[in-house]
């Protein structure tokens, strides 16, 4: 169910995507569904890069992309991220690094989108000892720093994300360019990953998945996990959210372990010599019941922060306020094409307060933190 909490006069915090059956999606959906359909089709053609696209509430969820990134990483059950550096050797660090980075994945809802983060927007959330801090570091094209620090497990995370969606008539594909990357400092192992792309299917019937290839590899103990995310075919849902793909070393190709399953519920792997198969991951187990984060303290939360920037449109979506919504979005919209001009009128570049910020042609987007750890944050996931 969505449980939306207000606190204070700053800030509007909305419970985290979790699986299908425990979403109340009905709150995220307007009428007219198949109009808003015919709509897309009649104001984009095929190819268009829907990122300079606005879309009108009726399309939103009542939160921005930076909360989504930031919930797939401090929005979770059981504590995975830990789990990660207390294997007893590389083998099993690395199975459980496969396991978190199929937890950092939601079911979506159709025919809904987040916001489009504005350039400088924040998102600064704590549980535990485990800090989380993104900033929108580029408006066009988007690009979305993660860095997240957890001093007591010695653990550190540096994602770099450049989503870029485009339409091709019966399909919105959109392919989540830069890595990401998670570091087991007390075991000296950096895990390099991709993501993989996000398919929303228009015809012959609606639908979302997350399809492709992902790679996971930790140079230091010359281990790699290749993992392949499929999705429904045209004739049948057999395969649908399915997960296959192995574990091996990366100089010889030598597979040990297979992997197998479904994202939204359970996969495992089998090792090759034993034939012995563990579970590492669990859906329900991992994303029921989560809690919506509350404000601890609400006099130092920063005015870039999401959910304050977008708290009056998301607060007016969830009231299906919609003339409301659309005036309220539209004044944050205006106020960033406003900086933007200034900001070109002055031939001023923008500099991210919280991230080093490169790009080539080689490498993408690469994204270094200012600081070493990330500080508490004055918003907190209850434990």
């Amino acid at each position: 169910m969505v449980i939306e909490r207000e606190v204070g006069p700053r800030v509007f915090l909305t419970a985290p995507l979790s699986l299908e059956e425990e979403s109340d999606v009905a709150d995220y959906r307007a009428p007219n569904l198949l109009q808003r359909i015919l709509s897309l089709f009649s104001s984009v053609r095929p190819g268009s890069d829907l990122t300079r696209i606005q879309l009108p509430p009726l399309f939103n969820l009542p939160k921005s992309q930076l909360q989504c990134y930031g919930e797939s990483v401090y929005c979770i059950n059981n504590d995975m991220l830990s789990k990660c550096g207390k294997g007893e050797n590389s083998l099993e660090r690395l199975k459980s690094v496969v396991g978190w980075s199929i937890s950092t994945l939601r079911p979506l809802m159709f025919g809904v989108a987040p916001y489009n983060p504005i350039l400088g927007e924040t998102h600064h959330v704590s549980k535990a000892s485990l800090n989380v801090l993104l900033e929108q570091v580029s408006h066009h094209p988007p690009v979305t720093a993660l860095h997240a620090t957890d001093d007591k497990e010695n653990i550190e995370m540096i994602w770099c994300h450049n989503p870029v969606p485009k339409f091709y008539g019966t399909k919105i594909e959109t392919e989540v360019h830069g890595k990401k990357v998670l570091r087991l400092l007390n075991k000296q192992e950096n895990y390099v990953m991709n993501s993989p792309k996000l398919v929303i299917k228009l015809l012959p019937y609606p639908g979302v998945d997350w399809i492709g290839n992902v790679t996971i590899k930790c140079e230091e103990s010359d281990l790699q996990a290749d993992l392949c995310y499929k999705g429904a075919s045209l004739l049948s849902n057999k395969g649908y959210r399915s997960i296959k793909g192995k574990i091996f070393v990366t100089s010889t190709s030598k597979t040990i372990c297979e992997i197998n399953g479904h994202w939204d519920r359970s996969v495992t792997t089998k090792d090759i010599s034993t034939g012995k198969v563990n579970e590492i991951y669990n859906a329900k187990e991992s994303l029921s019941g989560m809690k919506t984060p509350i404000v601890k303290d609400p006099k130092v939360v920063m005015p870039s922060e999401s959910t304050f920037v977008w708290a009056e449109v998301s607060q007016s979506i969830l009231t299906r306020n919609w003339d409301k919504a659309k005036q309220s979005k539209a004044i944050i919209e205006e106020k960033e094409r406003e900086f933007a001009k200034e900001r070109k009128s002055k031939s001023e570049n923008w500099i991210p307060k919280h991230f080093r910020v490169s790009y080539s042609k080689e490498l993408g987007w690469e994204s270094t933190p200012n600081e070493r750890w990330v500080p508490q944050a004055p918003i907190i996931v209850p434990t």
